[in-house]
This record gives C-alpha cells, sequence and structure tokens, in this order.
C-alpha cells in the first residue's frame, strides 16, 4: 500500500513526462492533488499524456521541450508558472542511455549527446525552476541520477559520468539553497520496466540480472520523487537516494 500525499494547490514541473517514470510521476504528482506541467520532446505523447490527466479531472499542461536546448527548458518552466501561478515541486527526468561502447571506441558525438541530455538537461533543468523557487523562499526538485551515478560498469563510460555528475549538482545546489527553503534531492533508480529497458533488454543492450529478483516499477521511483517532495521529507536534501531492489547494496 502507497502513503498517500496532499498537494492540493502545488504545483509541479516534470520533465521527460510523456512515458515510463516521468509519466508514472505526473501522474503520481496529480491523482495527489498538484497541477502538473509535463514536459517532453515527443509532442504526440506529452499531449496524449496531459490529456490523460485533464480527462480524469486533473490540472495538467502539456509542454513540448528539447532539454538540450536550454531557452525551450527556460520557456516550459516559464509557461507552467504562467498558467498555474507557482511552482513548488519539480522532477527532471529526461535522459537516455546510449548502446555499451568500449571506452576506447565511443565518439566524441555519442559522449556529446549523452552529456547534453542526461547532465546539461538537468542542468538546465534545475537551474531554471530555482529562478522561480528561490524568489518564493520555498521549493522541492529531484533530479534523476541512477545506480549508474552510484557504481561503474563495462561499456557505459559516458553514460555513468552523466548520472556521477548529476549526483555532484545535486549536492553542490542543495547545499546553495538549502538556506534559501529550497531542498534538492536526486533519486538513482535500478532497472526499472520502461518502455526504454524493455526495448533495450530485448535487443540485448542491458542485462536483466542488473535487478534484483525483478525489475522494478515506474510506480515505485514516482512514490520516492513524491516522498522526496513531500512535507514527510522536510529535513532531507542533498542525497543520492538508491530505489534499486538492494543492487548497490551487494
Amino acid at each position: 500500500m502507497n502513503p498517500t500525499y496532499d498537494f492540493t494547490g502545488r504545483v509541479a514541473f516534470v520533465i521527460g513526462a510523456s512515458s515510463g517514470m516521468g509519466l508514472a510521476t505526473a501522474r503520481a504528482f496529480a491523482e495527489a492533488g498538484a497541477a502538473v506541467g509535463l514536459a517532453d520532446i515527443d509532442e504526440n505523447a506529452v499531449r496524449k499524456a496531459a490529456k490523460e490527466l485533464t480527462d480524469a479531472g486533473h490540472q495538467a499542461l502539456a509542454l513540448v521541450c528539447d532539454v538540450t536546448e536550454e531557452s525551450q527548458v527556460a520557456a516550459a518552466v516559464d509557461r507552467t508558472v504562467q498558467t498555474f501561478g507557482r511552482l513548488d515541486m519539480a522532477y527532471n527526468n529526461a535522459g537516455i542511455m546510449p548502446p555499451p561502447t568500449d571506452a576506447a571506441d565511443e565518439s566524441a558525438e555519442q559522449f556529446d549527446r549523452v552529456q547534453n541530455i542526461n547532465l546539461r538537461g538537468i542542468w538546465a533543468s534545475m537551474k531554471h525552476e530555482l529562478r522561480h523557487m528561490r524568489d518564493r523562499g520555498r521549493g522541492a526538485i529531484v533530479n534523476c541520477s541512477s545506480l549508474g551515478g552510484l557504481v561503474g560498469n563495462p561499456g557505459r563510460a559516458a553514460y555513468h559520468a552523466t548520472k556521477h555528475g548529476v549526483i555532484g549538482l545535486t549536492k553542490s545546489a542543495a547545499l546553495e539553497y538549502g538556506p534559501r527553503g529550497v531542498r534538492i534531492n536526486a533519486v538513482c533508480p535500478g532497472t526499472i520496466a520502461t518502455p526504454m529497458v524493455d526495448a533495450m533488454i530485448d535487443g540485448g543492450e542491458l542485462d536483466r540480472d542488473q535487478a534484483i529478483e525483478r525489475l522494478g516499477t515506474a510506480e515505485e521511483i514516482a512514490q520516492a520523487v513524491l516522498w522526496l517532495c513531500s512535507d514527510g521529507a522536510s529535513y532531507v536534501t542533498g542525497i543520492a537516494l538508491p530505489v534499486d531492489g538492494g543492487y548497490t547494496a551487494q
């Protein structure tokens, strides 16, 4: 049984919101009473996701956003605030995992692409969320890292570099903004049953044995994000929370 939260009157922003962990989190925020800005590069998918929520009686806004373009991130955050009047919570979830590559063979183009989405995209999202939250002196941000932010893995040096970077970004910003009333944490999902992970397993790019006993669910990550954004975590900031079925405990 999941805990329940009352976010009535609050506003959440979720980037990477059209499927998987982002959609599950946007849905959970909405079901807890928050108005939600859903941002994603996939226009059709994010509009469908927002319509699902509005058809269910929730307040939701679809926003098309490429996180590699800072101006688009700024516009998506600003439009959420203009539409709903404030920004209280954010989950920065955009990310990709390229195919396994020998570190000596990885192209600069692939390295730059994964850095631009997984790290620079999180940086840009957090930056523009903080612009609004610092003015109010209140807020909670959760950045999506990975178990790959806590450990290494052969063939995935560039990916793991981004996820370690997200944790460093999170910790430093948390120390800077804690005194200003804004909490910033990271969640580190294990192997989660999402469309991206399913495709990677089917294609032989990912080993199902990275999960402990079973794959996690997107809803389990959403519950961790909601807790980190709730008043129940009011004394929690600057952490990298593993939600990985015990993988990093080995």
